[in-house]
């Protein structure tokens, strides 16, 4: 997968993984994560998949509609390419927080949904439940903090607490932020987002 890996100041620090969103490349995110961590080494990952030649990390049928055989499989392919990533750049795998934004931050969720230990933490900016009706691994304990809007025409309230009591459920400690900027990434949302990373790491 074309990516980007940053060797950070602190090994100890979480590797950020960091997940664009739709027409996004694998330069989008380099801002906040670096202000979310600072010291991290850093990979961050380009989606496979193109819509009308913008990237993404899986198909959709409609906006919203996710194409649930191409989510599994590309999620199948996102860990084993951090796997490998890890082999390559000799970073902790287990150390691992994802950071990711729309549909990025629908396939995090997805790797949660779908791999037991597949990352430590995660930052989801603006997602939506990848999947529905499945079994969620043990996360038990595992810190994720959700950024939503409380007016974001594509990823609904319901939609954010739908994943959130999911998540609960199935052990995470979600913490939820909310604004009103719709589906933006905004400069406050960035910031809580680094709070919340600097308290749980």
């Amino acid at each position: 997968m074309k990516h980007i890996f940053k060797q950070g100041s602190n090994e100890e620090a979480p590797v950020l993984l960091l997940l664009h969103g739709t027409g996004g490349t694998e330069e989008d995110l380099l801002g906040l994560g670096e202000m979310i961590s600072p010291d991290s080494s850093i990979l961050s990952v380009r989606g496979n998949v193109l819509e009308n030649g913008m990237p993404r990390f899986f198909r959709r049928l409609a906006e919203g509609v996710f194409d649930e055989e191409d989510l599994i499989f590309r999620t199948k392919e996102l860990y084993e390419f951090v796997d490998s990533a890890s082999q390559q750049y000799r970073f902790n795998r287990s150390e691992v927080v994802a950071v990711g934004y729309s549909n990025g931050a629908n396939i995090a969720s997805s790797l949660l949904f779908h791999y037991k230990n597949s990352l430590k933490g995660a930052i989801l900016h603006h997602p939506m439940v990848p999947r529905r009706g499945m079994e969620i691994p043990d996360l038990n304990g595992l810190p994720v903090f959700i950024g939503a809007g409380a007016n974001d025409p594509i990823c609904t309230p319901q939609e954010t607490e739908d994943l959130s009591t999911l998540l609960i459920n199935a052990g995470a400690a979600v913490e939820l932020h909310w604004e009103r900027f719709g589906h933006q990434l905004t400069q406050t949302e960035a910031v809580s987002a680094a709070a919340w990373f600097e308290k749980n790491f």
